[in-house]
């Protein structure tokens, strides 16, 4: 596992993603133990949010909830990760959403009480719980994109869903995605030829 300069966050894209087997909320509001690795053969994003029941998590929480369809439709499961307990997690789902909750989420929260999770995966902040990390796993287990924001730095969670977009389509397709590549854009063939062709027709709109 590589690290980033003298912070030691980790690197893990190429790499296969870290395996584990939690204690976890399910969708339906039920305590069980789920294993990553049991989602081999569909795409996972796995995200990491600091602690329940703090400001800005509920909002990522909830946008990637409503957004849990288009994910479930590329054939992406999401799972969420913090260092609460599982009894923490039902909590905040049961609080209403008008006074800080989160509601039914229809993804998983795991519970990473022994913060093992946050520590493979380098996310741990400094004072102990995660930082915003999120994980894009492919189909075979292996990480192929990630981003990590400070505490007080939401994530675009439709960014998240254009990454999912971008790697299937250039799986189904073998063609790289330029800066800002949306579904339906023009891609670019990866050698010289293709980067002019594109450059040669996108290049004002970049």
């Amino acid at each position: 596992m590589s690290t980033c300069c003298s912070t030691g966050l980790s690197v893990l894209v190429t790499q296969e993603a870290p395996d584990f087997t939690a204690q976890t909320v399910m969708a339906d509001g039920t305590i069980g133990d789920l294993t990553l690795s049991s989602f081999r053969g569909e795409y996972v994003v796995l995200f990491f949010w600091p602690l329940d029941n703090t400001f800005v998590c509920p909002t990522e929480i909830i946008a990637f909830d409503k957004r849990y369809d288009k994910f479930k439709e590329r054939g992406c499961e999401v799972v969420g990760v913090s260092i609460d307990s599982p009894f923490s997690h039902i909590a905040w789902r049961e609080k209403p959403v008008a006074e800080g909750g989160i509601g039914p989420i229809s993804y998983p929260m795991v519970a990473d009480i022994k913060q093992e999770i946050c520590r493979a995966y380098g996310v741990q902040h400094p004072n102990g719980p995660a930082l915003r990390g999120t994980f894009l796993i492919d189909r075979d287990g292996v990480v192929r994109h990630q981003v990590v924001n400070d505490l007080p730095l939401g994530r675009n969670i439709d960014e998240t869903l254009r990454m999912v977009d971008a790697l299937k389509f250039f799986e189904a397709n073998g063609e790289v995605c330029p800066a800002g590549w949306s579904e339906g854009d023009s891609a670019m063939k990866p050698n010289a030829e293709g980067v002019a062709d594109y450059l040669a027709t996108n290049a004002g709109s970049l």
